[in-house]
């Protein structure tokens, strides 16, 4: 099966459609898939309901389908440093779905997993649980939380063979693997591109069965989020 795209319109091709469900990995600006949703900004869809970590920053990542409008429902659980994000939602312009982090990190590995619904103790007793199925098991208060499952997920690896087994780079990993494992079709954008057979195998944090579509981007923009540098001395 040809995985490998020329660019990331075309490897979104076919693929987008108004008021569909998008996954994006990453965490902050770090392992978010930029190309791809730069792609997606260019293509005009609209009513999206996207399920992130965070919604980037403002002017990066998912930050930029914000600023057209693009983004109808975000299901996350960091409004960040995006102050755009934070004026829609108080404006009443944007839907937000807010999810405890490691109920969020669940639901995607449940959906993946082909896992309908958990139950956490996270959340129990708070806006989180309200509307939600709970129960008690062993004398502790669980909710049951649904997994979540997308129409694309976009995920941002450091390399890749033409299989799709990707390798990611340190933190990059956070919950793109997750994010993958969780989409009817994955579309991978990576820097590195190698032949088959040239993974060692023990260093595939991803098996290539999960990704159906490749885009190589060697040189993406790595951004610093927040900036700390030391004020004088030595």
């Amino acid at each position: 099966m040809k995985k490998v795209y020329p660019d990331a319109k075309s490897a979104l091709a076919g693929v987008l459609k108004d008021g569909m469900m998008i996954m994006a990995g990453g965490f902050g600006l770090c392992g978010m898939p930029g190309t791809l949703i730069e792609a997606i900004r260019d293509s005009g869809v609209k009513n999206l309901t996207c399920v992130s970590n965070n919604a980037g920053i403002d002017g990066a990542g998912l930050g930029l389908l914000l600023e057209t409008r693009q983004i109808k429902k975000m299901i996350a659980s960091y409004v960040g440093e995006n102050k755009l994000f934070a004026q829609q939602f108080l404006a009443g312009e944007l839907e937000i779905e807010f999810n405890p982090q490691g109920t969020l990190a669940e639901r995607l590995r449940a959906g993946g997993a082909g896992i309908p619904a958990f139950f956490t103790r996270t959340g129990y007793g708070t806006v989180v649980a309200e509307g939600k199925e709970t129960r008690e098991f062993d004398g502790h208060h669980y909710v049951l939380e649904t997994a979540l499952k997308a129409d694309v997920s976009l995920v941002k690896a450091w390399k890749a063979d033409r299989a799709g087994n990707l390798v990611f780079r340190k933190t990059a990993r956070n919950f793109n693997p997750a994010c993958a494992m969780a989409g009817n079709v994955c579309v991978a954008e990576v820097e590195q591109l190698v032949e088959i057979g040239d993974i060692d195998p023990d260093q595939v944090h991803l098996p290539g069965i999960y990704v159906d579509r490749i885009v190589v981007n060697p040189t993406p923009e790595k951004r610093i989020e927040q900036r700390t540098v030391r004020q004088g001395g030595v």
